[in-house]
């Protein structure tokens, strides 16, 4: 059935549309559904955007809101997919039944087997005589692909009674143990820093600065680590932004701790979390855990680890977190603050990249206006982000950065640091703008007028 009728050059939320296109295969796809029978979220984001629109190919199907012709070959795409999605549906079915018969409980089952369920109904159609040894097969392979480094792993390694005693009392020797520099002078490091932003961010692109290897070798990093443990004050130049430039809510780094669990949506500031928070991330965000030390090495590892200057090891790592902070202090996407003197090459090209941004623009208008935001305060929220932009930045660039550290990953000289350190800003930058189009999106439903509401209904319906 083709989509409802709709205004020449209307334009219709994606989101709509595979929701109307999804609804209209009819039965047989309840694994894959909510319980109102639209496609689960993962469902989405894992089947139908990567494995049936394929968006790369497909550019013309990659914005949220869709014009009718695009709309109308999104609809046909899921459509010519039904079969192949029923039987993903089953296939997905009878993981989680095998699953359940072998014991596995680590990984969230729609993260592991929908794309390979997928491949499977490719390969096989609907499950057949033989689909049982094949299901467990499959779910053998998966739980062995990591080597037990799972979150589930880690949880019962640290909740141990007798190791999580054990640890507790190795954090703490290690912290006691720690060398502190009260009043350090890091004027030379900054210093040094502003030379390496300037050499990365030229127009010709990222130079390799022997500034940067002075920096490793004179121990930078780790002197601006071990200053944050003695209160240190002024380290960018400016009294109204802590040293730490929001790495701990406290005003200095707390001990860590071992922790009993973690939750995505609660973690705290980076030199604030756990043992347990720490390496939670690193399993979390893994593709290929398989590379990890195991878990106990993880654990050891990270005792030290997190007792050390900056809650990282290497120094070139570590480098970069001060690389990091002095590009954070001058981020600027509103472009309302009165320009620095030590604003840099690099400083230019990232706050030049960010005005550009559609959402940035309107978040300036917002925040340089006297009267209140009219959409209820919701995008007000996400223009102020914007005045504060170091703490976002500097906590992605943390967690990165200790990622490599786990891995031992260093980053060996300019080049390699600017592009951790650029990347890091852009994936911010893309953050907010996701942010800000889900808040539009929103705002579009709970204000759409009735015939927008109807149309939405009669989609859901065809």
């Amino acid at each position: 059935m083709p989509l409802p009728s709709q205004p020449t050059g209307a334009r219709r939320p994606r989101a709509m549309v595979i929701d109307g296109a999804w609804r209209a295969l009819g039965p047989g796809l309840e694994s894959l559904s909510g319980p109102g029978g639209a496609p689960l979220t993962r469902t989405v984001k894992l089947i139908v955007l990567p494995l049936i629109v394929r968006p790369g190919l497909h550019p013309e199907l990659a914005a949220d809101f869709l014009a009718p012709k695009p709309a109308t070959r999104l609809d046909a795409l899921i459509r010519e997919s039904g079969t192949r999605l029923v039987a993903t549906a089953q296939w997905f079915t009878l993981l989680k039944r095998t699953r359940r018969a072998l014991g596995v409980v680590a990984g969230n089952p729609q993260d592991l087997y929908f794309q390979r369920c997928f491949e499977l109904a490719a390969e096989h159609g609907e499950p057949g005589a033989d689909a049982g040894a094949v299901a467990r097969s499959v779910v053998e392979d998966i739980a062995d692909a990591d080597g037990g480094r799972t979150v589930d792993a880690l949880k019962r390694y640290l909740t141990d009674t007798a190791q999580h005693a054990r640890l507790d009392v190795e954090l703490r020797v290690a912290w006691d143990g720690r060398q502190l520099t009260p009043n350090a002078d890091t004027a030379a490091a900054v210093a040094l820093a502003g030379e390496v932003l300037e050499a990365c961010g030229g127009a010709e692109g990222p130079r390799n600065s022997s500034s940067y290897m002075s920096m490793v070798e004179a121990g930078h990093g780790e002197l601006l680590g071990r200053a944050l443990w003695a209160q240190a004050s002024g380290v960018w130049g400016r009294d109204d932004l802590p040293a730490h430039l929001g790495l701990t809510e406290r005003e200095l780094p707390p001990r860590p701790r071992v922790g009993r669990g973690a939750s995505t949506a609660t973690l705290p500031a980076p030199l604030d979390r756990t043992l347990f928070e720490r390496l939670f991330v690193v399993l979390q965000s893994s593709a290929r855990r398989e590379e990890l030390p195991t878990v106990p090495e993880l654990v050891g590892r990270e005792v030290g680890r997190s007792c050390a200057p900056l809650g990282l090891y290497d120094e070139t790592l570590r480098v970069a977190v001060l690389l990091g902070g002095q590009l954070a202090v001058g981020l600027d996407p509103l472009g309302i603050e009165e320009p620095a003197s030590g604003r840099t090459a690099a400083h230019r090209a990232v706050n030049s990249r960010w005005r550009r941004e559609a959402s940035v623009l309107r978040a300036r208008r917002m925040t340089v206006s006297p009267h209140p935001d009219p959409d209820g305060g919701v995008l007000d929220a996400l223009a102020q982000d914007l005045r504060t932009p170091w703490t976002a930045y500097m906590r992605r660039l943390w967690v990165r950065l200790h990622g490599r550290d786990v891995r031992d990953a260093p980053l060996t000289d300019a080049a390699s640091a600017w592009a951790v350190l650029d990347g890091v800003a852009r994936s911010v930058m893309m953050d907010h703008r996701a942010r800000v189009r889900s808040a539009l999106r929103t705002l579009t439903v709970s204000t759409a007028p009735p015939a927008a509401v109807a149309e939405a209904a009669e989609s859901r319906s065809a």
